[in-house]
């Protein structure tokens, strides 16, 4: 009996209460089809977790944890399910945490280094996608399959 509580408590674990190393305030937009959001972020990470968790109006809405299963609201998913229901079933699993961590995505597709950063353009039969990374925004847009998503840091 002991021995199922414990894979049941592993098994649970990766929605668990993590302590991050860095918090950063950011005013994140997000436009796809499962989900719509403008306003104020924070998006915490350590060496094995990412979090980003969405306010409005000075509420937390929404948290979705990344590790090696992405968890919301809804539950905890693989990464490419995640893709599946939130964004597109084309992208690579990582594209979610390489935009939150501002890394090249499609494992450096077309990489164009710019003054501050660089930019991608991805196009072919399942995405058109524009992502541009700066030092301090992150900017993707997928024109085929209507998602955007920008990270900016928040003056203050």
């Amino acid at each position: 009996m002991k021995y199922i509580l414990l894979v049941f408590a592993l098994f649970f674990s990766a929605c668990s209460i993590k302590n991050y190393e860095h918090t950063q305030t950011k005013i994140i937009t997000i436009k796809s089809p499962k989900m719509k959001f403008s306003d104020v972020g924070y998006l915490r990470n350590s060496d094995k977790s990412i979090e980003l968790e969405l306010f409005m109006a000075g509420k937390s809405i929404e948290k979705i944890t990344l590790n090696h299963l992405v968890c919301t609201s809804e539950g905890c998913m693989s990464k490419s399910g995640f893709n599946k229901e939130y964004l597109n079933a084309a992208y690579p699993d990582d594209t979610m945490q390489n935009m939150l961590l501002s890394h090249a995505i499609y494992d450096g597709k077309n990489l164009t280094k710019t003054a501050d950063g660089f930019e991608q353009h991805i196009r072919d039969e399942d995405v058109d996608i524009v992502y541009r990374v700066n030092s301090d925004a992150v900017y993707f847009k997928d024109r085929k399959n209507g998602i955007i998503f920008k990270i900016k840091d928040l003056n203050e």
